[in-house]
């Protein structure tokens, strides 16, 4: 007897030639099908052999109760095309609020995606559309999501926003958002805005890779900043790499990321912040046991949020500015940020500082870190021109000089009224950041000349391991260890507080400040109150001088 709940493609008209536009043979089974859950709440699903699958000019809106399930990335593909309609955002699914209804009480239920290939590299427009997505689904109800590969398309390649009780696991997502250049924030490998459910939305975000998208490999957004941020989401073992950002909290509530590998992002492995739609920030987030390392700025950026917001457990390493991040951003709330913790965390080899406090902070503790070998950007300014230097889309060359290697990381670069970013150096070639996430060149208007002069500026006279440049009031500093044990040693102190940096009250006690190439401590203000104790470097409290 034939299956009457699974449907193979085939037998319904899909060609998957290659060359047969199969969507409306695909939109006319989804809407059969769709009408059979319908009817007995029964799921079915389409099964798609191998076989290329165009998919031309429309998108498929979906149905509840029916699934999509390939043979395998490799062998069942889906190409996303727009030959027939300049304008037009073909993604291979979608149903949404405004275009279809959706909502709570009409969300797309009960649907599986799964062992397939989206190619969205032949959808062209003329700019960037946020529909232009691989998947575009909102108000998902018990939805997996599972083994995809989705890559080039023009806007977010996974972008689903409002999933309850759903998961998405195994997914790769290459170069989408290559329309994206950095005006829309849009336009990330796996995308999910969240708060149309109320203040929880359960999903889970696993083992799933993402690569030169954008803007973030994975973010979470909340939609409407009179909404509730959201509880429930989790991102658990993924990989994120040469995006604008890894991962990105703009808005969650208590967002769970552990065993992450966050690296050579353009700007940070790890943010939160207000650039989210809601201008919302997350709060109550962890994250722990990842490798956050070789992000052309930060590792860990945090900022736009009252807190609280823990960072344990992290390998915060190789980051061309800072380790950890604290600042606010315009645009967002401004408060000082409460109850932050970073504990337990290795940060090393990092341009600046390990840890940068830019805006206030209210009850943090920072405690057993082993913060050692930060302040990599020691050379001094640069320059250089003539039959010494050669340039690549990638590289700056000059056989004339002779730097300390890395010394240069995290700087920008000036050659032919064009910036460019150190991502690393040798003794006398820039390796520089490509000029977007997917790009193959790090000038946007063109490799210069030979013999082009360039400048590179110098290097601030204060990178501490542990730098207060903003007023934070009754902290918790207590069992770090921040040392250099370099030859050359490029950490200059232990401890330091700016010019415009506070450290009011408290408990500063146990920690190891020693080892550093210049002295423990620098305070251009003096700390004030609080108790300081067994701080190996500090003879006495220093509020009592």
């Amino acid at each position: 007897m034939p299956d009457l709940f699974v449907h193979n493609a085939r037998e319904h008209g899909l060609a998957g030639d290659g060359k047969t536009n199969d969507q409306p043979a695909l939109q006319a089974i989804v809407h059969k099908l769709g009408d059979a859950y319908a009817a007995d709440g029964r799921p079915r699903t389409i099964y798609c052999p191998s076989g290329v699958y165009s998919i031309q000019d429309e998108a498929t809106v979906w149905r509840s109760g029916v699934s999509l399930i390939g043979a395998g990335p490799a062998a069942t593909r889906f190409t996303l095309s727009n030959p027939g309609n300049a304008e037009a955002a073909t993604p291979l699914a979608f149903f949404t609020a405004l275009q279809h209804g959706a909502s709570p009480g009409n969300p797309i239920a009960d649907c599986t995606f799964a062992h397939f290939e989206i190619d969205g590299s032949d959808m062209i427009l003329p700019e960037y559309d946020v529909y232009a997505k691989g998947l575009g689904l909102q108000f998902v109800l018990r939805g997996r999501f599972r083994d995809l590969y989705i890559h080039d398309t023009p806007a977010t390649g996974f972008g689903c926003d409002f999933l309850q009780d759903s998961f998405v696991e195994g997914l790769l997502v290459v170069h989408c958002g290559r329309l994206e250049h950095g005006e829309w924030l849009g336009g990330a490998g796996i995308g999910i805005g969240t708060g149309g459910w109320g203040p929880t939305e359960r999903c889970t975000v696993s083992s799933c890779t993402t690569v030169r998208n954008g803007t973030n490999g994975i973010f979470f957004e909340l939609q409407n900043r009179r909404w509730a941020p959201t509880r429930g989401l989790r991102v658990i073992g993924c990989h994120s790499e040469g995006n604008r950002f890894g991962i990105s909290d703009w808005g969650a509530e208590g967002l769970i990321v552990s065993g992450c590998t966050l690296i050579a992002n353009h700007q940070a492995g790890y943010d939160v912040s207000a650039l989210g739609t809601s201008a919302v920030a997350g709060r109550g987030g962890i994250v722990t046991g990842c490798v956050i390392e070789d992000n052309v700025w930060d590792g860990v950026a945090i900022g736009n949020t009252p807190g609280p917001y823990t960072v344990s457990g992290n390998r915060i390493s190789c980051n061309g500015r800072y380790g950890y991040w604290q600042h606010n951003l315009s645009g967002g709330a401004q408060e000082a940020a409460a109850d932050m913790i970073i504990e337990a965390n290795e940060f090393w080899g990092n341009g600046l500082e390990g840890i940068y406090v830019a805006s206030a902070l209210r009850d943090p503790a920072i405690g057993g870190n082993r913060i050692r070998n930060n302040g990599r950007r020691v050379e001094p300014a640069a320059s250089g021109g003539g039959e010494t230097v050669a340039y690549t889309a990638q590289s700056l060359i000059d056989t004339a000089a002779c730097w300390r290697p890395n010394g240069h990381i995290g700087k920008w670069v000036t050659a032919d009224a064009q910036q460019a970013v150190v991502m690393a150096n040798t003794e006398n070639e820039l390796v520089l950041a490509p000029v977007r996430p997917g790009a193959t060149t790090a000038w946007a208007e063109g490799t210069p000349e030979p013999g082009v002069p360039y400048r590179l500026p110098g290097t601030p006279r204060v990178r501490a391991g542990i730098t207060l440049a903003a007023g934070v009031h009754d902290p918790t500093i207590r069992d770090n260890r921040v040392w250099d044990g370099q030859a050359r040693k490029t950490q200059t102190h232990g401890l330091a507080i700016t010019e415009d940096g506070v450290c009011g009250g408290g408990w500063i006690h146990d920690n190891d400040l020693t080892g550093n190439a210049d002295a423990p401590v620098r305070f251009d203000t003096a700390p004030t109150g609080g108790c300081w104790r067994h701080n190996h470097g500090i003879d006495e409290c220093p509020g009592a001088r």
